[in-house]
């Protein structure tokens, strides 16, 4: 491992200084056509992406019923709710009305891994530091320690992405993430908030003391800094070699059910932006077939992604993957060696998590082989099938039982 990060610092060191002698800075007609050409990238991507009213992930077409339900956890938010009232309340009124929205809105489907997009709600580039404190303290109250450290960990590395490329911090920014609000922070009322940013997008809907967190994208390139301002930050190491002691414990025969191939030649994932309606047929080997310490392996692994919720509604979540334990699959694609490049996913009917080794995207003047996938650049995705992402389920039970003035669409 020591010996592949001293590689990666030295060639990483190389192409930083590469870049820096030939880029430079761009013009202000530059970054503004290049601002005007993100801005028709961003109305394409969501004229296309919500062009089908949301229906949800599912297997084979149609919705699995009666998974999801309205009910008391026992695990309060109330802690969240004040923090998304402080939130708001350190805002101006112009910027706190850009960025609250209807419960119901599209917005929640507005999101994009991609630096390029154009996001909605403040940016914590333009906050002061009061707005900062207070937009990290929506977070705090909403994930975990861990969560919260991911989520700043991905942050720093985009920085680090933009010392890669030329020092390009217009585009890739420690700061340049976005907070919106879905509702007004309730008690009773369904309410949420969304952070949206290269490489890190938390959707958090709150009904009661319910909460529902997917989608969550996470990932990042490089995953691992070995120079510039955050040397030595790394994330998604765990989920890494996880994944990989998970196929590696399975049987021959478990391990050739669980391959879909043995070939990684591109991106795997199928739940990204704008696929809230993605057909996912369920596939690789069933954990019905694992033994008792394989089965609390796959719970230990998908365990690792729920943790980014605060600790009671990880707990909530996980009791109920545990409950669908026997209709769970676990798929891969790739190598299983150390160091080897793969692709594998988990599937439920309650929850949906994909792990992706990509292709180089902004660091392709680093790479090996620029069109070969790589473990500097990972995503990860984490959905909640069969018509709960966003908490759209829960909503509409909401609204069935509790009729509004703006009812959400019947699917």
């Amino acid at each position: 491992m020591r010996h592949r990060l001293i590689l990666a610092g030295a060639l990483i060191a190389t192409g930083l200084a590469a870049v820096s002698a030939s880029q430079q800075p761009l013009t202000p007609q530059a970054i503004a056509e290049r601002a005007a050409r993100f801005k028709q990238q961003s109305i394409d991507a969501e004229a296309k992406g919500l062009s089908e009213p949301f229906k949800g992930i599912t297997a084979n077409g149609s919705i699995a019923p009666g998974l999801f339900g309205v009910r008391s956890t026992g695990v309060s938010t109330e802690s969240v709710r004040k923090a998304a009232d402080a939130f708001l309340a350190a805002l101006s009124s112009a910027a706190r009305s850009a960025t609250q929205f209807k419960v119901d809105d599209d917005e929640w489907r507005k999101w994009m891994n991609q630096d390029f997009y154009v996001r909605q709600g403040v940016g914590f580039n333009d906050m002061t530091e009061a707005q900062r404190e207070a937009g990290f303290a929506l977070l705090r109250a909403g994930l975990s320690a861990k969560g919260l450290k991911q989520t700043r960990d991905i942050m720093k590395l985009n920085h680090t992405l933009g010392e890669l490329t030329g020092n390009d911090f217009d585009r890739y920014s420690e700061w340049l993430y976005h907070i919106t609000v879905m509702g007004t922070p309730s008690a009773t009322e369904p309410w949420g908030w969304q952070f949206d940013g290269h490489h890190a997008i938390i959707n958090y809907f709150v009904l009661g003391d319910q909460v529902v967190m997917t989608p969550f994208f996470a990932g990042s390139e490089p995953v691992i800094a070995t120079s510039g301002k955050y040397s030595g930050t790394a994330v998604l190491q765990d989920e890494q070699a996880a994944g990989r002691k998970m196929i590696n414990a399975l049987a021959e025969a478990q391990r050739k059910a669980a391959m879909i191939s043995a070939a990684k030649t591109r991106n795997n994932n199928l739940t990204e932006a704008w696929r809230d309606n993605a057909v996912v047929d369920y596939a690789g080997a069933s954990a019905a077939e694992f033994s008792a310490a394989q089965q609390q392996q796959l719970v230990d692994l998908i365990g690792l992604y729920v943790a980014n919720m605060a600790d009671g509604h990880a707990r909530v979540r996980m009791d109920d993957v545990r409950r669908h334990i026997d209709q769970t699959r676990f798929a891969w694609i790739g190598e299983t060696a150390p160091g080897s490049v793969f692709y594998y996913r988990i599937h439920s009917p309650v929850i949906l998590i994909e792990f992706d080794h990509q292709t180089p995207a902004n660091l392709r003047h680093l790479a090996k082989d620029p069109t070969a996938p790589n473990p500097q650049h990972i995503h990860v995705v984490v959905r909640t099938p069969n018509g709960n992402d966003y908490g759209k389920d829960l909503l509409r039970q909401h609204y069935a039982q509790h009729p509004h003035p703006s009812p959400i669409r019947e699917r």
